[in-house]
């Protein structure tokens, strides 16, 4: 019996994708475990397996469609004796049922091959409303998501697919021709009280260049807005004095052993010292190391830091596991090996969701102070900057030292004043005697 390849869910979020490329073409026989595909969501770019063996019968969806819904169906497999006549007809590739629960009762992942295409219905197109007379325009979702990015009014669009359904083709035409109305403006423009048009018409001709926003900024966007509106957010700051920290940091660098070119096999950064002091402090204070769950706290027993990475149009949160555990070494290990992998887009959801606490570090750019956004559901960050001459005071006397700013931003939710404050200074003494992270 044929079976349907369908869009895989990369992780229990994930709504749609990019079937960014083929590696197989109609008519090559697979094997279970063969790389049949790449799919790229906002976050990582993810090889699909075959769970069967068979011979690609027919590829429905073409390499480099955007916004493939979750069990999409995207081609077909014959198993040994079937040929093309057996592939029965698809109706609507760009829709399909939800993922099932998992046996867990939370939300499961698709496989990339799960239903029999005989045994799957094809479901009915998504309608939209029109916009003047009231009634149902039916259009794919494809064809929904080109007319809002292009901002065409879909109703005033005559549809060619089967039963005057829009499809991507009509979409297209109406986009070239120009003529259509424009939908209304978008909830980001109407909360700002502009529409885009408008504030487009702010600034002259030539003096702005426009770019369509990408999965993983529209990702961000959301998050951070969501962080903003519903967690309320405090803040606190403290001084750490970094003299000591540099001191063992040189030490444990300059004993590191060479390899056959003479280069150390390893060199801690200051930041790794960091995510250790923080994941400390919150064994040290466990009741920090929490998160919201709407109806309860989630109080965590393992240290699970995220570390905030730049990459190019926004940033990934790798979460290093259990960092109490783990030895100076195997942080900076463990981050620069997220933070490489990152950077092309070849992290697996499970490494960079979850976590109960994020840590930003912006002092490689000069940055001293600054407070970040709660990255949902994490109940803390910590913004860490850079550390730099001062005078201080030591017991009466006047002394320069190297002094690093920390901005702690807590969900006022689970963690409060004091509780944030117990944090910091349990931070802050581990920083301040860094053999107390090797005790």
């Amino acid at each position: 019996m044929p079976i349907n390849i369908t869009m895989p869910a990369l992780s229990p979020t994930m709504e749609e994708g990019i079937l960014a490329k083929w590696l197989v073409k109609e008519g090559d026989s697979v094997s279970a475990g063969d790389i049949i595909a790449e799919i790229e969501t906002d976050k990582a770019t993810m090889e699909v397996e075959a769970v069967d063996e068979g011979v690609i019968g027919k590829i429905l969806v073409a390499g480099g469609t955007e916004g493939v819904k979750v069990n999409a169906v995207i081609a077909v497999l014959l198993e040994e004796g079937e040929s093309a006549s057996d592939i029965g007809k698809v109706s609507d590739i760009s829709a399909a049922p939800p993922p099932q629960p998992s046996p867990s009762g939370g939300e499961g992942v698709a496989p990339a091959n799960v239903t029999p295409a005989k045994e799957q219905t094809a479901p009915a197109p998504i309608a939209a409303p029109a916009a003047n007379t009231g009634e149902r325009i039916f259009a794919s979702p494809l064809a929904r998501r080109i007319a809002k990015d292009a901002n065409i009014d879909i109703s005033a669009i005559s549809g060619s697919g089967p039963k005057g359904r829009v499809i991507k083709v009509d979409v297209e035409k109406a986009k070239a021709e120009g003529v259509l109305a424009k939908t209304p403006a978008s909830k980001a423009t109407m909360a700002s009280g502009m529409s885009s048009e408008a504030v487009k018409a702010l600034y002259e001709a030539g003096t702005y260049e426009e770019r369509k926003n990408d999965g993983m900024r529209t990702v961000v966007a959301a998050r951070l807005t969501e962080a903003k509106q519903t967690i309320p957010h405090f803040y606190l700051n403290i001084e750490c004095n970094l003299d000591n920290l540099l001191k063992a940091r040189a030490e444990i660098n300059g004993s590191a052993p060479k390899d056959k070119e003479g280069k150390p096999e390893f060199k801690l950064s200051v930041n790794d010292f960091i995510v250790k002091a923080w994941a400390l402090a919150l064994q040290k204070v466990p009741d920090g190391n929490a998160t919201w769950a709407g109806d309860s706290i989630l109080y965590h027993k393992a240290s699970d830091v995220a570390v905030a990475v730049a990459v190019e149009g926004g940033l990934f949160t790798p979460v290093v596991r259990s960092a109490e555990k783990m030895t100076l070494r195997q942080i900076s290990d463990a981050v620069r090996d997220y933070a490489m992998r990152a950077k092309s887009k070849k992290l697996a959801p499970h490494e960079y969701q979850g976590g109960s606490t994020a840590i930003s570090n912006l002092g490689m750019f000069g940055i001293k102070q600054f407070s970040a956004v709660i990255n949902p559901p994490h109940g803390t960050i910590l913004a860490v900057g850079a550390g730099s001459e001062r005078v201080y005071a030591d017991k009466g006397e006047m002394k320069i030292g190297v002094i690093m700013d920390v901005t702690l931003s807590c969900d006022h939710r689970s963690v409060d004043g004091a509780l944030g404050a117990l944090m910091l200074d349990a931070f802050k003494k581990m920083i301040e005697n860094p053999v107390m992270m090797l005790a």
